[in-house]
């Protein structure tokens, strides 16, 4: 990070939460407030042979470190960049015989910079490591049992030719690494590939309606692979205007949930109250708890005998939650066709009672248009993504990433249904948020504005000569389809902004 990215920010005592960041000049919608490199990183367990373990990149080959065979790199310039952490790491690793997981290498990693910096401020820090928190003294039974865990299998793992820390420091990194470990996306910001620690990041607090949102750039341009080589590093972005002297805030946890159920994630992985307005005031709860009129609701739906629409509702909401287990299940199975049944049978019971924002009814519509296109039924699908986007847009923050991810799947799957217009529409809504969230350089917002050049070309044939356009399409679509999405696996990014153990 260059000294000057922090000059736009300053550390203050923020009333209520402790320690927080402010602004010190005015910023507009889409501008990096700052930007930070790791301080310490490492791929998932899962993905270790699949993403590269400096820049983070997703690739389909990778060269593997011949000494320890475990670290994969996308060339000699990423594995001579990831020598400095990997270094200790590699020794470690073959001298044991066996690979640790993914929270003792990254304890581990933090604890070999500190062997190599000391615990004071790094370059571009505002807080060191010391001083970060850890929250030991909130953690559970179960918490504390796995903690020292952790900490006995890193005692195993850590050489005994480093410097030696003791057991209460060691729990520290570990309780830092619980609350305060970012998770890292792939280049494209579709999937969770690993956990890293962002001192400065840390110093940002939560609001469920922040006015910054963070991201994380892989170095794919050539400012960054200046500045950072090809490092990943995170980006805080601004949402909206932020004033000077306006302190800035992200949201730890995707919004479109009800406000206990926020707090008690909050509570729970971060050990604090939620105070913020949304929470205090339940600012659209109502929308996101929204049944139809009573009037509305059709006497002959066989659900409950309770004659009030609210208590419908309750039981409606209910059966959503049961037949979003079993589509889980289901999913994670890969029985997609049992999918698509379940959610066609949940959207039956709950289309004559609960309103086009109520949070359960958008969960399944979400689900039965990610299976649907899935499967290359991308008419229905279409439908579906189009009565999702339309609940989004009502609920979330207008800049909010999510939601910008979420009209682009929709526009696209439009495209594929042959709906060119509300296509195009919905691909141009989508790239206006994410150049906001993720900027002009990101490879999403690139690819979102590779498509809008297409569908906006596409539509002036179709307004031309509508069966030519077709005819067209359909030859076009044989040789070289738009990209839609992966397989419908639980593998994408985390609602939490930071990584919680599993």
């Amino acid at each position: 990070m260059t000294a000057d990215s922090m000059e736009n920010v300053e550390l203050f005592s923020s009333e209520g939460k402790g320690r927080g960041l402010k602004a010190v000049k005015e910023f507009c919608a889409g501008d990096v407030i700052f930007a930070e490199p790791a301080y310490a990183a490492v791929v998932f367990d899962s993905l270790t042979a699949h993403v590269c373990h400096n820049c983070f990149k997703r690739q389909e080959k990778l060269q593997r470190c011949g000494q320890c065979k475990f670290a994969h790199y996308c060339d000699r310039t990423c594995q001579k960049d990831a020598w400095t952490n990997h270094k200790n790491e590699c020794s470690s690793i073959k001298k044991n015989g066996k690979i640790p997981n993914e929270n003792i290498r990254l304890a581990a990693r933090i604890m070999w910079r500190i062997e190599r910096e000391g615990t004071g401020l790094t370059e571009g820090c505002l807080v060191s490591i010391d001083d970060l928190q850890n929250h030991v003294d909130n953690f559970g039974e179960e918490e504390k049992k796995e903690l020292m865990a952790d900490v006995q299998t890193f005692t195993d793992f850590w050489p005994p030719s480093s410097q030696q820390f003791g057991m209460q420091y060691i729990s520290h990194i570990f309780g830092v690494i619980n609350c305060n470990g970012f998770t890292l996306s792939d280049q494209r910001g579709l999937q969770a590939v690993g956990v890293g620690i962002f001192p400065n990041l840390c110093l940002v607090n939560h609001d469920c309606w922040p006015n910054c949102t963070v991201i994380v750039n892989n170095g794919n341009h050539e400012a960054v692979k200046s500045m950072f080589h090809t490092q990943m590093r995170i980006e805080l972005r601004s949402l909206g205007k932020v004033d000077k002297g306006e302190e800035l805030s992200v949201s730890y946890v995707d919004f479109l949930n009800l406000r206990e159920e926020r707090k008690q994630q909050l509570k729970r992985q971060y050990y604090f109250d939620c105070t913020c307005e949304h929470c205090t005031k339940g600012l659209k709860e109502d929308l996101m708890l929204g049944v139809k009129e009573e009037s509305k609701v059709p006497c002959n739906v066989p659900l409950t005998k309770l004659p009030s629409s609210q208590g419908v509702a309750k039981e409606v909401i209910q059966f959503s939650k049961e037949t979003m287990e079993k589509i889980s299940k289901a999913r994670s199975e890969g029985a997609y066709h049992e999918v698509v049944k379940l959610c066609r049978e949940c959207l039956k019971k709950q289309e004559p009672v609960l309103a086009d924002t109520n949070i359960y009814m958008l969960k399944i519509l979400s689900l039965t248009s990610e299976v649907l296109s899935y499967l290359q039924n991308f008419e229905e699908a279409a439908e579906y993504a189009r009565r999702m986007v339309e609940g989004y847009l009502k609920l979330y923050h207008s800049n909010n990433a999510q939601l910008g991810m979420a009209v682009m799947r929709a526009g696209v799957t439009h495209w594929h249904a042959g709906l060119i217009e509300v296509g195009h529409s919905m691909i141009c809504k989508a790239y206006a948020i994410l150049l906001v969230t993720h900027g002009p350089t990101h490879p999403i917002t690139k690819d979102l504005e590779a498509m809008r050049v297409q569908t906006e070309m596409e539509l002036r044939m179709f307004k031309e000569n509508e069966f030519v356009y077709h005819k067209m399409r359909e030859a076009a679509l044989k040789n070289q389809p738009m990209h839609i999405m992966p397989e419908p696996r639980n593998n994408s990014i985390s609602s939490s902004i930071f990584h919680k153990k599993q």
